[in-house]
């Protein structure tokens, strides 16, 4: 019945690793690629001469600046962005890291006190006749697991921190050569943010599942237990950098906004306005040192949820390394997949004019996704048995290998369906986004109204998408192939990763053209690469609360299994209560972080204005802005604030679980799961969508954003409430929602011995 993997146990052993470290390879030459465009003024150096035969030093010089002016002028401004983003990402990281020793040390006394600290081996919870490793030592190796997630999670957010504040001057002088030398500096550092953080996410990973073998031996079971305290550490990470930094963005974004635009009519980013540093500085701790940690975070569960699944189904009982290693496999050939997809965007086409921008961008998807059909094909047929049975709650399921790769493309092609359904709901070139632009024409109120019939709507097809995923590859293998459909979604993760921290590197170069004061052409340029980014940010939104459905579900699944829960009865009401407690905490969350960016962006808008009152010959340009307090302002809001949304999602399942045990934990992660996901799509939606009806007006490239009015008109003005409204929604609330879901999951799982074993306390009192 069950055959032999064609791979061999060693082949696998090689493979993986020598995977993550040719991505991290790609990355370093990637960097260096992007560090040949020097900050430092070219007195005289020969012309080199590109493959077009043109002279890269014919630098137009119809500016009328000079150009060492321009180039001090941009280092001095990339300098103050990184020395901000990097400050208040090591203020960030004191907190969280004195949170993440409090968190171990309480993950080990809750796990060791399962058995009362006892030494001795246990009866296995699943195969009941052999023993396996004390609890206590599932309490340490969590533990250990758990850090070197918490490790891992925060060293991608500040890598990719400090490679995107690299680029974005160097992204700023390309763009005086045109716009396809700008469009490869952006897109190279976003993808040495990319494949840095497959590659480490997949070694460290694939290094402790070893590290840990030698304790536990043959005991799988034990071992891939352990392991999931990865996935909750790189998640807990990553919800404080993203409400941390959302919270930090969205402040001076608001208030730069309000005042500058709206009240004093001054373009966006302009060096007068105070808060103009602090604006570009968020950009880079909340859009990418906060989505770097989140997908690192998904990545990790996923992988995490599909290795606890299959420690319990025939690769774990009959000790085979190869099939047990196939999520790993597969990421290992998404970054060999997501290297080749690359080059098409960097060195087999090239960009000539502004519209072939955002069909690069999304070729990059449509490449990647068919290229890892192929490549997942492959992986099935070699590294899996032909067919083997998968454990399904108390049950063992027979399935094929070709099942698995089906659940695969699933999780991949939904994926690329939701990216699509975003870009249509959220890109200035479909009619939804012209729609919401066009009502500005009767004010704010009409614009609002819109957007949100807009955000709502953009749920449908998703849903849909996620939903026949779901099904699918439950029907072909149980919670495992949720898992490594979750899995499919993710796979690319290097190529999304890229697409995504283009966006932030494109906006901070245009604010950087801005405040160099370069000329209008070239600020058309870096304006026409921030709108392809807007829209390719969004993707990967969707992207990223996508796969989190998958991801919680299958950890969800993966817990109800450990938990020693039969069946889920919605009916009976300790299951029912949690249902809709669970339901209601995403709009819990999304008060607090929605009511911190407003504080803290009602402190920005002060400061501004009354720096804007009291510095004489400021508006003038005669005077410098105080930066540094609006800098301050953020910090010390993101930094106060992140701590009770942070709380409210690690402590809920401690305290439902223990108070009133697994039953209504699981009513709580199924009611949070199903309304997280439908808020988060919406408030993404909406906001990407405002904020691109905003850019369609100021663009003016049709006729019908002509009519609409300059910047500055009462449609634009309109237009730019809308986009106010919409910051908190797509860059705090809608991003760190996905997170709510999956780290509620996961920290139930890793929790669950302790739950099964003492939860329910207050029903047990009665």
């Amino acid at each position: 019945m069950v055959s032999a993997a064609l791979l061999s146990d060693f082949a696998t052993e090689i493979i993986i690793p020598v995977c993550a470290v040719i991505g991290i390879f790609f990355s370093l030459i990637q960097w260096a690629l992007v560090s040949r465009v020097k900050l430092t003024p070219d007195r005289k150096g020969p012309p080199n001469t590109n493959k077009n035969g043109f002279n890269d030093s014919l630098i137009e010089e119809e500016e009328g600046v000079n150009e060492h002016n321009v180039v001090l002028k941009c280092a001095e401004i990339q300098n103050a962005i990184s020395e901000g983003a990097t400050s208040f990402l090591f203020t960030e990281y004191q907190y969280v890291g004195i949170f993440m020793v409090a968190f171990a040390i309480l993950i080990f006394l809750f796990l060791g006190s399962v058995n009362g600290f006892s030494t001795k081996s246990q009866q296995c919870t699943y195969d009941t006749h052999s023993l396996c490793k004390p609890a206590l030592a599932t309490a340490l190796f969590s533990t250990i697991a758990f850090v070197l997630g918490a490790v891992t999670s925060v060293v991608s957010g500040f890598l990719g921190m400090k490679i995107a504040t690299y680029a974005n001057a160097r992204t700023t002088l390309e763009a005086r050569k045109g716009v396809g030398k700008a469009f490869i500096t952006a897109f190279r550092s976003g993808a040495v943010m990319g494949f840095l953080l497959a590659a480490n996410g997949l070694l460290v990973l694939y290094m402790t599942i070893n590290l840990f073998k030698l304790y536990y031996g043959d005991d799988w079971e034990g071992l891939f237990e352990a392991i999931t305290g990865y996935g909750l550490g790189g998640s807990s990470m990553a919800l404080f950098g993203r409400v941390g930094g959302g919270i930090y963005t969205k402040a001076a974004d608001v208030g730069a906004d309000l005042v500058g635009k709206v009240e004093r009519n001054i373009p966006e980013d302009d060096p007068r306005n105070p808060a103009v540093i602090a604006d570009n500085v968020g950009d880079n701790v909340g859009d990418i040192a906060g989505m770097g940690s989140d997908l690192f975070g998904s990545y990790a569960e996923s992988s995490c949820a599909a290795l606890v699944v299959a420690s319990i189904s025939s690769f774990g009982i009959n000790h085979e390394f190869t099939a047990m290693c196939y999520p790993l496999l597969v990421s290992s050939v998404g970054i060999i997949v997501c290297l080749i997809t690359t080059l098409f965007a960097t060195d087999f086409f090239e960009i000539k004019e502004v519209n072939d921008i955002e069909p690069a961008l999304k070729n990059q998807l449509i490449i990647s996704t068919v290229l890892m059909t192929a490549g997942v094909a492959v992986v099935s047929f070699i590294a899996l048995p032909s067919s083997f049975t998968i454990f399904d709650f108390g049950a063992q399921k027979v399935v094929h290998n070709w099942q698995l790769f089906l659940c695969v493309c699933v999780g991949l092609w939904a994926g690329l369906i939701i990216g699509f359904v975003t870009e249509y709901y959220t890109s200035n070139a479909y009619s939804p986004v012209q729609d919401v632009a066009d009502s500005c024409r009767t004010g704010a109120a009409t614009n609002v109204i819109f957007g949100l019939a807009l955000g709502y709507k953009s749920v449908i097809i998703p849903i849909f998408a996620i939903a026949v995923s779901i099904f699918v590859s439950f029907s072909f293998a149980a919670m495992y192939g949720i898992a490594i459909a979750a899995l499919g979604m993710l796979s690319t993760i290097a190529t999304g990763l890229a697409i995504d921290a283009y966006g932030p590197i494109s906006d901070n170069a245009g604010g950087i053209a801005e405040m160099a004061g370069m000329s209008h052409r070239i600020r058309e340029r870096t304006d026409a690469l921030d709108a392809a980014g807007n829209t390719t940010a969004a993707i990967g939104k969707g992207f990223a609360i996508g796969s989190a459905a998958l991801v919680s579900l299958a950890l969800f699944g993966a817990f109800v299994s450990r938990a020693g829960i039969e069946v889920v009865d919605v009916l009976t009401p300790k299951v029912f209560i949690g249902l809709l407690v669970g339901a209601m905490l995403p709009y819990w969350f999304s008060a607090m972080t929605m009511k911190s960016v407003g504080s803290a962006a009602l402190k920005m808008v002060e400061e501004v204005r009354r720096q804007f009152n009291t510095i004489p010959g400021l508006m003038e340009g005669l005077a410098k802005p105080d930066y540094a307090t609006c800098v301050k302002i953020s910090t010390d809001a993101s930094i106060k604030e992140m701590i009770p949304p942070g709380a409210l999602v690690m402590l809920t399942p401690l305290i439902v679980g223990t108070l009133f045990g697994v039953e209504t934990l699981s009513g709580v992660l199924a009611g949070s799961l199903v309304s997280g996901v439908q808020v988060a799509i919406s408030a993404s939606n909406t906001g990407g969508a405002w904020d691109n009806a905003k850019k369609y007006i100021e663009a003016g490239a049709s006729e019908h954003a002509q009519s609409l009015g300059p910047k500055g008109s009462d449609s634009h003005k309109a237009a730019v409430i809308g986009d106010t409204i919409g910051d908190p929604l797509k860059d705090t609330s809608g991003p760190s929602l996905n997170i709510l879901i999956k780290l509620m999951a996961v920290e139930s799982l890793v929790f669950a011995p302790f739950f099964a074993t003492h939860g329910g306390l207050l029903f047990k009192l009665f």
